[in-house]
């Protein structure tokens, strides 16, 4: 069998060979400079036919997980893996040559708590189309999601199963997808949606939300494993619940404990049967702890936890999955009702931060966009604003290297198990964006990823570049 360094060592010897042999070579050996296996070479063929080569030449590096910037390095990419980073690389002649004359080449960024769906549909539209208009509508916010630079998302609700197949199989354009499909709640839990006419309900009226993979309604230990075991033949990477009150839902006040500490046990360990996880819609303290006491590896949001609960998560190892929330022009469309709980929400939003940086808490990056195109467009922005709280440094990290530790809680159910996401390093996935200026030093830039990124790459594939 040819090894991956034999395959190496024959791209960088510096031969003279020309394009069309060095092309039949790589046919014959079967492999790229980080893939050798047969079944890779359909996916590594460039549209002319030839192996997919990138070389990115002149770039600062930031790896993802450190501060310092490698200079003077060449990022080799064969097929869609980060195969080669090196001085003076010397590329096959059929390569594609980048000249990224000191800008800062950086991974691709990961949103940890994504709605395909809901992100830029508004409720309205929602209750007034069916799958159809959602799917074709989801593919563009995802196709925007992925010109932003967020080359992965973590998809924390919604039935994104089909958009993660089309996505992975080339159909639509956008960030690689880790969905948890439908949210699993209580009734007037945070994810019912229904109206009070669809109650008293019986397991043969389901709501069409509930058919159409919107959310599951789950009472009851049996139910509960019922609906995660569905999610997890779906294909989810992990499975959500919502274990307290929120802010956009209609029957559940702010300070509600939702699901019995059992019922969150067994979605729990039925979750790690399958080598996975549970993440948890919980934003008071009440409702964080619930979650911690049920074997909960990711909390999301918990604006409103104290210093006793936050030091719980580094004790016990759970990640803070949580939003840049404040009351500012990124404020969400709200009634009185709503309006009322997501105060507590921003108020709490300094205090956690600086409190989880102080403990060590793991903190993840999410934006949680919901229901408006705008607030969507503004991803990036979400992002810039961590400097409130964190370095430039800090935030990217969180953003790349940092999520994508979170990421691999999946486990073996992860849709990309060839190599790391969220760092630049050799044998990871080829998700890079280069930067027209140096992030680490004004992470502004990510605020606006039109003027600011010239090249945006994910999978090998360069979906935008501006400097041909």
């Amino acid at each position: 069998m040819v090894t991956v360094e034999a395959c190496s060592e024959w791209f960088f010897r510096g031969t003279k060979m020309k394009a069309q042999l060095a092309s039949r070579l790589w046919l014959v050996l079967g492999c790229s400079l980080s893939v050798c296996s047969a079944q890779a070479q359909s996916e590594d063929m460039g549209t002319d036919g030839t192996p997919n080569a990138i070389l990115i030449r002149g770039a600062k590096v930031f790896t993802g997980c450190s501060p310092d910037l490698l200079e003077g390095q060449d990022v080799f990419v064969a097929g869609n893996m980060i195969s080669r980073i090196g001085p003076d690389l010397d590329p096959p002649e059929f390569a594609t040559i980048i000249e990224a004359d000191g800008r800062v080449l950086m991974p691709g960024l990961i949103d940890a708590h994504w709605h395909g769906v809901f992100a830029t549909a508004t409720i309205a539209k929602l209750m007034s189309t069916n799958e159809g208009y959602w799917s074709l509508q989801t593919a563009a916010a995802q196709r925007d999601t992925l010109y932003r630079g967020f080359t992965t998302v973590r998809d924390t609700a919604g039935p994104m199963f089909d958009i993660a197949r089309a996505t992975d199989e080339g159909l639509i354009e956008g960030p690689r997808v880790f969905p948890s499909g439908p949210a699993i709640s209580q009734t007037a839990g945070h994810m019912d949606f229904r109206t009070t006419k669809d109650v008293p309900a019986t397991p043969d009226k389901l709501n069409p939300f509930e058919t159409s993979d919107m959310f599951y309604i789950a009472d009851g230990i049996p139910e509960v494993l019922k609906r995660v075991r569905e999610n997890l033949m779906q294909g989810a990477t992990q499975i959500k619940l919502m274990a307290g009150g929120g802010v956009t839902s209609s029957y559940d006040p702010i300070h509600t404990i939702q699901y019995t500490k059992a019922e969150l046990e067994a979605a729990v360990e039925q979750a790690e049967n399958w080598g996975t996880y549970v993440l948890t819609h919980a934003i008071n303290d009440e409702a964080v702890n619930h979650s911690i006491d049920a074997g909960v590896k990711s909390v999301e949001h918990g604006h409103m936890s104290t210093r006793e609960t936050l030091q719980r998560f580094v004790e016990e190892d759970v990640w803070l999955s949580m939003q840049p929330f404040l009351d500012d022009e990124d404020a969400p469309a709200l009634n009185d009702f709503q309006k009322a709980k997501y105060k507590f929400v921003t108020d709490g939003t300094d205090f956690v931060y600086r409190t989880a940086k102080e403990l060590g808490v793991k903190i993840a990056f999410g934006t949680d966009t919901l229901f408006s195109a705008d607030l969507a467009s503004r991803q990036g922005a979400q992002l810039a604003k961590l400097q409130n709280w964190f370095t430039p440094y800090e935030a990217l990290k969180m953003a790349t290297c940092d999520n994508a530790e979170l990421l691999a809680l999946s486990g073996a159910l992860t849709p990309y198990p060839n190599g790391p996401l969220g760092v630049i390093e050799e044998g990871a996935y080829a998700d890079m964006i280069l930067v027209d200026g140096n992030p680490l030093e004004d992470l502004d830039l990510v605020s606006d990823p039109i003027g600011n990124f010239d090249v945006i790459m994910k999978d090998g594939v360069i979906y935008k570049n501006t400097l041909e």
